[in-house]
């Protein structure tokens, strides 16, 4: 489990390509600190467990073939830029909101807006995620905890401060360019309550629904 509060601005400085999976090597002195075999460290956002630690203030971590194709992990590089965060602990604060490290979808920065203090980005937001989607509700983009700003049918807009456009892989991230994205857990598992309870003919679940059938 993880906050969304990025630690470090890695960077991945090898990636061994194999059959049905890759290796990453990626350079990050400070989540390296206290890491071991086991460990779980979120890259842009994916929960990847640390393989090896180098005495460089690297570690290795094996990303499977799912995983590459249902997250940015794919397009990275040796050289790409990373949002780098260690698991919480019990004692952690938490500062942004609740991280699986388990990405939902894929979704496309549209546009910038830049303005004094701050920057305006718009995401393309995949029809399979939009219902979990909320105003001023909790999103996570390439590892980050977001307050989405705005939100129409088909994108969202975040609003970043210096501190996130300085010390994120956000700030550099144009248009086009794929991030990854994980709404709030919370979410989830209400629709999983609302449909469990459906099912069941749950008193509660009828009002819910006659007020549905009036809309």
């Amino acid at each position: 489990m993880f906050t969304g509060i990025v630690e470090e601005l890695g960077r991945v400085v090898a990636k061994e390509d194999l059959v049905d999976a890759a290796q990453f090597t990626v350079h990050g002195p400070l989540v390296s600190s206290d890491a071991s075999h086991g460990d779980s460290i979120a890259v842009n956002g994916v929960c990847l467990t640390v393989v090896d630690v180098l005495a460089d203030g690297s570690f290795t971590a094996d990303v499977m073939n799912e995983t590459l194709q249902r997250s940015s992990l794919g397009e990275l590089g040796e050289g790409s830029a990373v949002n780098l965060e260690r698991a919480a602990s019990l004692s952690s604060r938490l500062g942004g909101h609740l991280v699986q490290g388990h990405v939902d979808a894929t979704g496309q920065v549209l546009g910038r807006t830049p303005s004094k203090h701050w920057e305006l980005v718009r995401i393309a937001l995949p029809d399979s995620i939009a219902r979990y989607v909320v105003e001023k509700g909790s999103i996570t983009v390439d590892g980050v905890s977001l307050t989405v700003a705005a939100l129409d049918e088909d994108s969202f807009t975040v609003s970043l401060i210096p501190t996130t456009l300085e010390m994120t892989t956000l700030g550099a991230a144009g248009p086009g360019t794929a991030v990854n994205l994980e709404v709030d857990v919370i979410a989830k598992y209400v629709e999983r309550l609302h449909l469990a309870g459906r099912a069941e003919g749950q008193p509660w679940d009828h009002a819910v629904t006659n007020q549905e059938a009036r809309q």
